[in-house]
C-alpha cells in the first residue's frame, strides 16, 4: 500500500551554527482523499502547533538550521515513536496516526481509523524521511562543530481537561527527566523561564519530551536535546481562527531567544575541547 501525497515530507533550511530547531508539530496538510474521511471538525486540525515558524521567526540570525513538517499530525504524529508505544503509559495519550482529538472527539467520520497497511505506509511516506533529515543533520552539525544541539519546538493550548489538571505552565521544559541533555544547560534554561515576567516555566513537568527528545538526545555522545512545549496563549488565539497575536508574541520572544542564546553558548562551550582533541 502507497500513501499518496502532493507535498514533500518536510521543509529544511540548513543553518552554519550548532543548533538544530525541530517542528514536527506545525504541518496543516491534508491530502484530500484522506480529508475527506474526516468529522469536520478535524478537517480543521485544531491540535496543530500553530504559527512556530513565525514565532521562532529569529532563527536564522542565530544561524540555527530549521526542520519543519508539512503534514498535519493526525496524518502521522513524527514525535511518536515508529510502533507507536506510548509516551506516557498509564496516561491518555494520542497515537501515531491518532483516531482522536485533544478535545478526546474522533478524527474520523466513520469511527475507523486506519489499518495497519496504512499507518506503515504513512510512516514509510512522512515519519521516515523527517527522522532521517534529524539525524542527518545531526550527524553533520557534530561532526563539524564537535557537539549537536536539538531544540525541540512545541506549542499547545493551555488547558486541556484531557491531558492535565488547570492551566499548564507556559513553559514547558523536558529533557527526559535529565537524560537527553547536560544537567548544568537544563537548570540554565530553566532559570531563564523562571525569570521571564508574566510567565510560567517548569522542568520535566507534565511534558518530559516526546520521542524525538528521547532518541536523539545522547549527551554522552555530544548531542543535547531539549524540548519546549509552549503555551499557545502566550503568543495566540487557543481558539478558531487560531490567530497570531504580535504583542503578545512579542512578550514572550524575547524569552526564548535567551534560551536559544543559551543553549547555543553551552553548544560553543562543548565543542572545544571536542576539537582539541581532534
Amino acid at each position: 500500500m502507497r500513501f499518496h501525497t502532493t507535498e514533500p515530507a518536510f521543509r529544511f533550511r540548513q543553518g552554519t551554527q550548532p543548533l538544530l530547531i525541530s517542528m514536527p508539530h506545525v504541518g496543516t496538510h491534508v491530502p484530500p482523499a484522506l480529508a475527506a474521511r474526516f468529522t469536520p471538525e478535524a478537517q480543521q486540525v485544531h491540535d496543530t502547533d500553530w504559527h512556530l515558524e513565525r514565532l521562532y521567526g529569529f532563527a536564522d540570525e542565530l544561524g540555527a538550521s530549521v526542520l519543519v513538517a508539512t503534514h498535519s499530525r493526525y496524518v502521522v504524529d513524527l514525535n511518536r515513536p515508529p510502533d507507536g508505544a506510548s509516551l506516557y503509559p498509564g496516561q491518555s495519550v494520542t497515537g501515531l496516526c491518532p483516531v482522536d482529538t485533544f478535545a478526546n472527539t474522533p478524527v474520523y467520520a466513520s469511527g475507523t481509523g486506519p489499518d495497519d497497511a496504512e499507518v506503515a505506509a504513512r510512516r514509510d511516506a512522512l515519519w521516515v524521511p523527517y527522522h532521517q533529515q534529524l539525524r542527518a543533520e545531526l550527524d553533520r552539525l557534530r561532526a563539524e562543530h564537535g557537539v549537536a544541539m536539538l531544540w525541540d519546538a512545541h506549542s499547545i493550548r493551555s488547558v486541556l481537561p484531557r491531558f492535565f489538571e488547570g492551566k499548564l505552565p507556559d513553559l514547558n521544559l523536558g529533557t527526559a527527566n535529565g537524560a537527553s541533555c547536560d544537567p548544568a544547560l537544563a537548570n540554565e534554561l530553566l532559570a531563564i523561564a523562571q525569570s521571564a515576567p508574566g510567565y510560567t516555566g517548569v522542568l520535566n513537568g507534565r511534558f518530559t519530551g516526546g520521542h524525538i527528545t528521547r532518541q536523539y538526545g545522547q549527551p554522552a555522545h555530544h548531542i543535547h536535546a531539549v524540548q519546549l512545549e509552549m503555551t499557545q496563549s502566550s503568543y495566540m488565539q487557543e481558539a478558531m481562527p487560531f490567530d497570531y497575536l504580535p504583542e503578545h508574541a512579542a512578550g514572550v520572544q524575547p524569552h526564548l531567544r535567551r534560551m536559544l542564546e543559551a543553549a547555543l553558548a553551552f553548544a560553543r562551550q562543548q565543542a572545544v575541547p571536542q576539537r582539541c582533541a581532534e
